[in-house]
């Protein structure tokens, strides 16, 4: 099915570029690559409302399963008997299955439209958080996180082109809030899962286990979501006289011949690796500052919960702005500043630098704002999220480890400061590169 078939539920008045109420029926868009609405296809009024509860309740667990066994990684080390070799393969296995299982989105997308993709990926989360905690060796838990994490990659590349889909005039909005209720969860999960683990028995089983509550929230309303558009989708395909998955539809740009896909890509991929690099060591920079363990813990939640107010209100922002490079060198110079004053003075400035890299990493939402932005249609959108994503994550698998090699080797942290303030400058330029007003459709000289 292509996605191209799906109806929109905000799209600004020609007249004006104000967004109309999501839910409220919409005419049918007009103009070059759009598609003819079947008889009896006005949309109900509850088809918004859940829309927007299915996107915030997947943002929200899109990060739980990696921050709660971060929090809990050392006791599921020594309970399932786990060597250092195969911790470090967990810890690794996030950004590798991001990288792996996001590419197959489009296709997915294509073939059974993005709603029932992002509904089987919450399922696949639900399944995976509630297997987990039951394994009994290392290979059945790397398994069951495997697949946590192929639904969180499904999901991540998908929410951008349910964003453009369905609120394609407010795409700034509407990724503030998803990209706000994700760092919301990242948050949560760091924060609430071991004391929520010594209330229940001090299990790590347990701990881990609570979340797949919360995945299995998020499957409720994407099934009528799902349902719904799927049998939208055939019936708008038959009146349109075409098959849903005919050959050619919707085939969207070959986006591996854009700039601005590659740029983009790479600046996806700088930006995780700082994202990485503070969740995995900011804390040991502040511990051997001579900062207190519980401190610095709550120093990097403070960098943390900076995400979730301005998850919201960058990607608004940067939706309203015809070129959204300002944005991305403002950033990068809150996270230059941050590595100086980790460099320079760790423990006198700590609050400074950790709210300093909190702004800095909101880059991510940025990134996911511009991937909305740089491309014309869903299905450009679901190629590029796609692109930029997986190659994204590639980029950021080596950030950790190499930081870990320099403090190891050099043993302090003056050398691995300096790099990661050196690649803020290539990440400034490539924010710059992809932040222009340009689409990857007009790059690649292909029709919408």
């Amino acid at each position: 099915m292509s996605d191209d078939l799906l109806p929109t539920l905000d799209r600004p008045d020609a007249s004006s570029t104000s967004a109309r109420r999501p839910g409220a029926p919409q005419p049918a868009p007009t103009g070059p690559g759009t598609t003819a609405q079947a008889p009896g296809t006005a949309q109900p009024a509850w088809l918004g409302p859940v829309l927007v509860v299915g996107i915030v309740l997947a943002a929200l667990n899109l990060r739980p399963a990696i921050t709660s066994l971060g929090a809990l990684f050392e006791e599921v080390r020594t309970g399932l008997g786990m060597s250092g070799t195969v911790a470090g393969l967990i810890t690794s296995v996030p950004a590798l299955c991001f990288a792996v299982f996001g590419i197959t989105a489009p296709r997915l997308s294509r073939r059974f439209g993005p709603a029932v993709v992002v509904c089987a990926g919450m399922a696949a989360v639900s399944a995976g958080l509630l297997i987990r905690p039951f394994t009994s060796n290392a290979a059945g838990f790397l398994a069951a996180s495997a697949l946590t994490l192929a639904g969180i990659a499904l999901t991540n590349v998908l929410l951008p082109v349910i964003v453009k889909r369905w609120f394609p005039g407010r795409v700034g909005t509407m990724t503030g809030l998803y990209s706000m209720a994700l760092a919301a969860g990242t948050s949560l999960a760091a924060a609430a899962t071991v004391p929520l683990t010594d209330a229940l028995g001090g299990s790590w089983r347990t701990g881990l286990l609570i979340w797949a509550g919360l995945a299995l929230a998020a499957v409720l309303p994407w099934l009528p979501l799902a349902r719904r558009t799927r049998r939208q989708a055939r019936a708008e395909a038959r009146a349109a006289g075409s098959a849903a998955a005919g050959p050619g539809t919707d085939a969207g740009p070959r986006v591996v011949r854009s700039r601005t896909a590659w740029a983009l890509a790479c600046y996806f991929g700088l930006q995780a690796t700082g994202a990485y690099v503070t969740m995995g060591w900011l804390p040991q920079i502040f511990r051997d500052a001579g900062v207190s363990a519980g401190t610095a813990g709550v120093l990097l939640a403070v960098t943390m919960v900076m995400g979730v107010p301005l998850a919201f209100v960058i990607p608004g922002v940067a939706g309203r702005l015809r070129n959204q490079g300002p944005v991305a060198v403002t950033l990068g110079l809150f996270g230059l500043a941050g590595y100086a004053g980790l460099h320079l003075a760790p423990a006198a400035g700590a609050w400074a630098w950790a709210l300093l890299l909190g702004v800095s990493n909101c880059a991510f939402p940025l990134a996911i704002t511009m991937i909305g932005l740089r491309a014309k249609s869903p299905a450009g959108v679901a190629k590029l999220s796609a692109f930029a994503q997986s190659t994204g994550y590639l980029i950021s698998l080596p950030g950790p480890l190499v930081v870990g090699a320099l403090y190891q080797h050099s043993g302090g942290w003056d050398l691995p400061l300096t790099l990661m303030a050196a690649l803020m400058v290539p990440q400034i330029a490539l924010g710059v590169l992809a932040g222009r007003d340009r689409t990857i459709e007009d790059e690649c000289g292909m029709r919408d």
